[in-house]
């Protein structure tokens, strides 16, 4: 989702534009597209929405078997990504031109799928008994995704892939076994991570698209900013809660940074922060859009495929730990505009809450139809098509946000390109699977960091994250979180027993998605400091630092799955909020230095061990916690009145 929103009327003075579509070809793969003009830009814009209504056919209307709806779609997806994706990176400029060598892999790709499609009913009953052909024609197929991945999405996905088919071929097994396990069962590329593309994802992406041409980016910035714009340091609160509300369709990091932080960051610099922190402030914010319910960049779906679980449940379960990431950035924001003295925006660049809402509120009907619609029981698919259907039809209400032929048709052009850098890393994802499924393993890492961990829990769980951290660099939320669910979620449950199968899920999904402002590879750190002109390092740096919740709250998954509402009485819910909001507060101050005035060090680490202490559920730890951030409240407080003092003695 990556075009580039309009600046609301309220921040016109202050915001200069940015070159959204550079950036994005710059920190994301998925965006560095050829770009074509005239006639060709035509035919490929109809070709793009074909697609995407090939897919709708796909999902509402065809009885196909499941493998050949999945190698159907993957067919088309590598001759589409051949056509628009260039070898190397390019600039923006117009191409119309596609190498002959490019059209001719791209139909061979094609041609390896729809191979499988003719010989579906032949290739199930020969099984492992699979000819010469049969075998070339996967590697081919096999060779050309990678190649598709390769410029798509980037090598993090890839290396990890190739280094799991190299263990199959040192397990002992064929190339004729590995070939037609990957290529033609549903334990491959065309396996579970495709088979929820094609079917829920895709058509999320196309809501976002449709979502995007409705200007509900630009609503969503107005009203964080009618919130939350006149506070201290309101340009930085604005981007927070602007970059929560676009988390709700948002499916990618750095797309959410640039197009928020197109506008944000401009405006958090001219309101008197530091640049580096500014852009640490979207990239924290953007990157935790994927973890917001209902959608939390379609992760919640596959998460509801992979556990067993109620799509419902996921979301509710959801809601909790995202306020809590959200409220740990907002805080750690205000006690920085707080320690720099930094105002908010004048009154009249402020919309007015209720008028704005009166006036443009429909827009969230969309994704109130989505939760209704899921709530009830309705599919993935039949909930996201009714929102597009609304979606449409809201639009309708003003010209500022009515669809036209050409904006309808735009929109189904941005979903299917969207869709390709999803579909590429899922069937790379799918590999994965298909070798664990093979091999087995998963036994053996769980059993190698069993042994490393020496059977304590918080270790085992230290090794898994590390390992979530480097396997999710540079992968896109879905196809991060397949990685994650298929290979580090059973070592949790493995070396924990009795751990809620959601609960590791939860573990591992959150730090495959952190890994977007984790350095080294920090993409959406990277993409938010080329806005705002500050250090890439220091900016991940920042952003870790601001996004601390988020590499805390997933131990508590496991340690105690309460924050997850599983198990958990309404009274114990209730405290759990209470204490949690307290500790997050206690943290905010300890990471920033800064209560109500500057903190020393000691007072900065008892701050953070209390506020770990409080958001560990526990009678114990939350007197303990209570007990130290009251002393430091009254410490702080208590200098200021002593001070006080001496200055009406003098």
């Amino acid at each position: 989702m990556t075009e580039q929103k309009k600046t609301p009327e309220s921040l016109n003075d202050t915001a200069p534009q940015v070159d959204v579509e550079t950036l994005m070809a710059e920190y994301d793969r998925e965006s560095n597209t050829r770009h074509f003009a005239g006639v060709p830009r035509v035919v490929m814009r109809y070709i793009l929405a074909a697609f995407s209504f090939y897919v709708f056919y796909m999902n509402l209307f065809s009885v196909w078997p499941e493998q050949i709806r999945r190698a159907s779609f993957v067919g088309l997806i590598v001759l589409l990504a051949f056509v628009l994706y260039p070898a190397k990176k390019r600039s923006a400029k117009t191409q119309n031109f596609v190498p002959w060598y490019d059209l001719l892999l791209g139909l061979i790709g094609a041609a390896a799928y729809f191979y499988y499609v003719v010989n579906f009913a032949d290739l199930a009953v020969k099984a492992t008994r699979i000819t010469q052909l049969d075998v070339i024609v996967g590697v081919v197929g096999v060779l050309i995704t990678a190649e598709v991945c390769r410029r798509v999405v980037g090598l993090p996905i890839l290396v990890v892939a190739s280094a799991f088919v190299c263990y199959a071929f040192y397990a002992g097994y064929s190339l004729k076994r590995i070939v037609y396990t990957l290529f033609y069962t549903l334990d491959g590329v065309i396996g579970t991570p495709i088979g929820v593309c094609s079917t829920f994802i895709v058509l999320f992406i196309i809501l976002g698209s449709f979502l995007e041409k409705t200007n509900i980016g630009t609503f969503f910035i107005d009203i964080a900013n009618s919130i939350a714009g006149r506070a201290m340091g309101g340009p930085a609160k604005v981007a927070v809660i602007a970059s929560a509300l676009e988390g709700m369709y948002s499916g990618s990091s750095v797309a959410n940074t640039v197009g928020s932080g197109s506008v944000t960051i401009p405006v958090m610099k001219k309101a008197g922060y530091d640049r580096d922190f500014a852009a640490a402030v979207e990239a924290a914010a953007s990157t935790g859009g994927q973890i917001m319910p209902p959608i939390m960049g379609a992760a919640a779906f596959l998460m509801a495929e992979m556990t067993g679980t109620p799509y419902f449940m996921i979301a509710v379960a959801a809601i909790f730990p995202a306020i809590l990431y959200f409220t740990g950035i907002f805080m750690m924001v205000h006690f920085e505009a707080k320690k720099n003295g930094l105002k908010g925006l004048p009154k009249e660049s402020i919309p007015n809450f209720f008028k704005l809402f009166l006036s443009r509120g429909y827009l969230f009907l969309p994704i109130v139809v989505l939760i209704v619609t899921m709530s009830v029981g309705y599919t993935p698919s039949r909930a996201a098509c009714l929102a597009i259907l609304t979606a449409i039809m809201v639009s309708m209400f003003r010209q500022d946000t009515r669809l036209t032929p050409k904006t309808f048709i735009a929109a189904l052009e941005n979903g299917a390109k969207n869709t390709i850098g999803v579909a590429a890393a899922c069937s790379i994802a799918g590999i994965i699977v298909g070798v664990v499924s093979l091999t087995g393993i998963g036994l053996k890492l769980a059993e190698g960091l069993l042994f490393l961990s020496g059977g304590i829990d918080f270790i085992a769980l230290f090794l898994t994250m590390i390992a979530c951290l480097i396997l999710g660099m540079g992968v896109p939320t879905t196809a991060n979180y397949v990685i994650m669910a298929t290979i580090t979620a059973p070592i949790i449950l493995k070396l924990i027993p009795g751990t809620p199968v959601l609960a590791a899920h939860f573990f591992v999904f959150y730090f495959g998605v952190v890994a977007d402002i984790t350095p080294p590879v920090a993409l959406a750190a990277y993409a938010g400091a080329a806005i705002s002109g500050g250090n890439p390092l220091r900016t991940g740096v920042i952003a870790t630092k601001l996004a601390i919740a988020a590499f805390i709250i997933p131990y508590m998954f496991v340690l105690n799955p309460t924050m997850l509402l599983i198990n958990a009485s309404f009274l114990q819910i209730v405290l759990f909020v209470i204490t949690s909001m307290i500790g997050m507060f206690a943290i905010s101050c300890g990471m920033e230095g800064f209560m109500k005035r500057q903190l020393s060090a000691w007072q900065r680490i008892l701050a953070v061990g209390a506020g770990l202490l409080m958001i560990d559920p526990g009678l114990v730890t939350d007197l303990v916690g209570m007990i130290i951030i009251a002393y430091l409240i009254l410490l702080q407080y208590g200098v200021k009145q002593k001070n006080t003092s001496k200055q009406v003695a003098a």
